[in-house]
């Protein structure tokens, strides 16, 4: 269960100030405290991570440019729609960062790259983009023909569920094919052993 925290623990981070909007929209019903506050949190996270000399990844950079750009059009203009359009906006660059070629490295451990060919998650990186298309595609249907209580079920509750669920797939998918690479690994071993005994 930790290597699955662990696993996880990047995705959650790059998406922080986006599941706080959605969270403090559902909690409060004021679009406006949320979205200020969702932006102080992507500003936040950013300036920490760089006092503590880490990277920032595309996706936080590109959230956090969302989140104030269309955050601070909502304020402005008072008009919920700007927010409401942000997740289809920042799901489809996002889908279209992760069409890049071996996006996901830098979220797999070496045992997993050591055991595994690229293509492998070459295919689940493309998998991750085709969710992204559907969900920013879902988003944008519900944010144009629904109102905001009904879109902030919709955004609380089907692109992270989806998300995880694809994530636990991917997870056990994966775990199972390192293992099989290494058990194959070790019986093609055992086998040449015992051809040059003979």
């Amino acid at each position: 269960m930790l290597n699955f925290l662990q696993a996880f623990k990047p995705l959650a981070v790059d998406f922080l100030s986006t599941i706080l909007f959605v969270a403090l929209y559902a909690i409060t019903g004021d679009i406006y405290l949320a979205t200020a506050l969702g932006i102080a949190a992507g500003i936040v996270q950013i300036a920490f991570m760089k006092w503590r000399g880490k990277s920032v990844g595309t996706m936080q950079w590109a959230s956090l440019v969302l989140v104030i750009v269309l955050g601070s059009a909502t304020l402005l203009l008072h008009d919920p729609r700007f927010v409401m359009l942000k997740p289809s906006i920042a799901m489809f660059a996002i889908g279209c960062v992760m069409l890049k070629s071996n996006w996901m490295g830098r979220y797999l451990p070496p045992i997993v790259t050591d055991n595994l060919g690229s293509s492998v998650t070459i295919i689940w990186g493309y998998v991750w983009a085709g969710l992204m298309f559907v969900l920013a595609a879902a988003n944008l249907a519900v944010a144009l023909t629904m109102g905001p209580k009904a879109w902030a079920w919709f955004a609380g509750v089907v692109p992270i569920s989806a998300q995880f669920g694809l994530f636990v797939i991917q997870y056990l998918a994966i775990r199972l094919a390192v293992r099989r690479a290494i058990r194959a690994r070790a019986e093609a071993g055992t086998s040449e052993f015992a051809a040059q005994a003979e």
